[in-house]
Formats: structure tokens, C-alpha cells, sequence
């Protein structure tokens, strides 16, 4: 829906399509949003978090199955956690966190996402601080003293959702045990790793050619 092609701009022998930031588009069974056109290849934010019909089945015997919240529609978990990065009963300990997506456990679950179904994606990760800034309409003129209000003329309504908060992949300032996040009210603004659940939004790169 709304992608257009271009008269005379062709790869090989197939037409050109160019899509546009909140192009609807399908692939796989699976619907998307357009982020980013790239000439070759679209860069999407699935339309909504992983759900917990999806994946449940998929999970079982898995390493990560126990770090995954499974009850209700959209399954969630913590970014991080080990035996040296949680908090909890009083306790805690933070030496070993890290907010490097490569060794995070929401990595795992985008990876098994995939795997299932998005096998021709090129790469699947979660959304990045720069794109929301960037391509999605975040900008000085939303910031309120600790993190990015959403500006409606600016943000499409399809990066946030009253019903759930979602993971970025990027690393909150120089802070070793915080990531941003897009809440329920579209703010952009931060949370520790290790002990609060939120929804998983994965993101894909495809060629054109697969849709």
C-alpha cells in the first residue's frame, strides 16, 4: 500500500519500487512498516511486537525459553540478565551487564523470530536510537528534560501503541545497564536491562526482490 514505482529506474529487468517511511507491506505472511528505501532494499519494523502465538512453540527447550514472559498477547522480557546483572529480593549485582545487542538475550528471541519467519531477511535486529531520530520524527523540539516526547505532527502513529512498550537496540547514553525505549505514549526514554519485561518489535532488511 502507497509504494510507488518509478518510470524508467530499473534493477536489471524488474521495475523499480520506491517505498516510502510508513508504506504498509507484507512478506511471508507477516505485515511491516517501511522505515528506510534503499534503493535495493527496504529496511521494516514489523507492525506489531512478536506475539506470544507465534513464538511460544518455537522457544521450547531453547536457552532462553525461561527469560520469556509468555502469558499475554505479546510476549516480553528483560534485554539482559545474568548471574552478575539483575536485581531483585534486595539484592543486586551489575558488574557484568552489558547493553551490546550481539550478547543480549532479546538477540536470541529476534534470531529464533527470524529463523521461523523471515528466513530471506539479510538481517533482523530491533530499531535503533538513530533511526527513531533520524527517519521517525523525533527531534529537539520533543525533548523534555529526560527523554523524547512524541510529537505527532512529526511521528507516524505506527511506531507506538497504547498497549505495549518496545526494546530499542541502543545503548542509553554511556550508561552500562540502560537501553532506550518507545512507550506506550510514544515517548522515547530509557530502562535498565535486567529487570523490567517489554515487548519485542523486530527489524528486518529484505530485498526488494522478496516482496
Amino acid at each position: 500500500v502507497g509504494n510507488r514505482a518509478v518510470e524508467g529506474y530499473t534493477y536489471g529487468k524488474e521495475e523499480a519500487i520506491i517505498y516510502e517511511v510508513g508504506d504498509e507491506v507484507s512478506y511471508n505472511n507477516v505485515d511491516y512498516k517501511v522505515i528506510e528505501d534503499n534503493e535495493t532494499s527496504v529496511i521494516l519494523l514489523k507492525a506489531e511486537p512478536i506475539t506470544s502465538n507465534e513464538i511460544s512453540s518455537y522457544l521450547t527447550s531453547t536457552e532462553v525459553a525461561s527469560k520469556v514472559n509468555t502469558v499475554g498477547t505479546y510476549v516480553t522480557m528483560t534485554y539482559y540478565s545474568s548471574e552478575n546483572c539483575f536485581s531483585s529480593g534486595g539484592s543486586s549485582d551489575y558488574s557484568g551487564c552489558s547493553t551490546d545487542y550481539a550478547v543480549s538475550d532479546i538477540k536470541q528471541v529476534v534470531n529464533i523470530w527470524k529463523t521461523n519467519y523471515a528466513p530471506a531477511a539479510t538481517e533482523a535486529r530491533l530499531i535503533t536510537y538513530d533511526e527513531l531520530i533520524d527517519n521517525l520524527g523525533y527531534d529537539m523540539a520533543t525533548w523534555n528534560v529526560s527523554n523524547w516526547q512524541v510529537n505527532t505532527e512529526t511521528t507516524p502513529s505506527f511506531v507506538y501503541n497504547e498497549n505495549y512498550r518496545y526494546w530499542t537496540m541502543s545503548q542509553y547514553n554511556d550508561n552500562a545497564s540502560n537501553v532506550w525505549l518507545v512507550g506506550n505514549n510514544g515517548s522515547l526514554n530509557c530502562d535498565n536491562i535486567y529487570y523490567n519485561y517489554y515487548a519485542i518489535r523486530p527489524v528486518i532488511v529484505l530485498s526488494k526482490t522478496a516482496l
